[in-house]
């Protein structure tokens, strides 16, 4: 794993293992602190300053002016059209590295958070999806016009994970994709094929080119146990 901070871009991969314990020892210190709740309309993400101050001193100036711009992005975007938006923050994390979870993290599947992201300035394609899907709530998109999709992409022969925009149920939903900074519509995305989809409000099968709801996103451990992170780090 390779950080894109000055502080620890001389750590050998062998480190990747140590940076792990590291976060997750200290949740109330890495984790987004929210103001009020995720799906409130209008309230952005609030990184403190006990956050800032160690972001800074563990992982570098440019880790820390990572965040510092993405509290302007939500600040620009938050009135912004949903059109611009969409476009901001789908660029804004696509700067980030794509690096598997194997390699970044030292296990098979973990989802991250937008400040684990941005700190580490690497993820992959689940990470940057729950960090657009999550940095839009912040900006009063509701949640039943975002959906995370999981999707096989066919020229790739591997799963992949994107974020979809409905500005209508029967929509043909926008795609938000680390793989390319075009959103484009999904009727354009032929290769990608759907599998299943969730938000906060529920889970989706996309078998037979039909979306049928089959029950809650808490079914999916990753989706709980990120969740659960984020409820621990609104805790004093």
């Amino acid at each position: 794993m390779i950080l894109a901070s000055q502080h620890r871009a001389s750590l050998p991969a062998a480190t990747t293992s140590a940076l792990r314990p590291l976060l997750n020892g200290r949740s109330w210190l890495w984790a987004i602190l929210l103001t009020a709740t995720l799906g409130s309309v209008g309230n952005a993400f609030e990184l403190t300053d006990t956050l800032m101050s160690y972001v800074r001193a563990e992982f570098g100036d440019e880790a820390y002016q990572r965040l510092q711009n993405y509290q302007r992005l939500q600040l620009l975007a938050s009135r912004a059209p949903i059109d611009r938006q969409l476009r901001l923050v789908n660029s804004f994390f696509n700067q980030s590295r794509f690096v598997s979870d194997i390699e970044h993290w030292g296990e098979e599947d973990y989802w991250a958070t937008p400040v684990e992201l941005l700190t580490t300035n690497a993820g992959d394609c689940e990470d940057f999806s729950i960090a657009k899907y999550q940095t839009l709530r912040s900006m009063g998109v509701p949640d039943e016009q975002l959906r995370i999709v999981y999707v096989k992409a066919l020229e790739l022969n591997q799963a992949h994970m994107v974020l979809a925009w409905y500005p209508r149920p029967d929509a043909d939903p926008l795609i938000l994709d680390n793989l390319i900074n075009d959103i484009k519509f999904a009727s354009q995305r032929t290769d990608l094929e759907p599998v299943y989809s969730f938000n906060g409000s529920g889970l989706w099968s996309s078998k037979a080119g039909k979306n049928k709801r089959i029950g809650e996103a808490d079914k999916l451990s990753r989706w709980r146990e990120l969740n659960q992170r984020m409820q621990q780090s609104e805790q004093p």
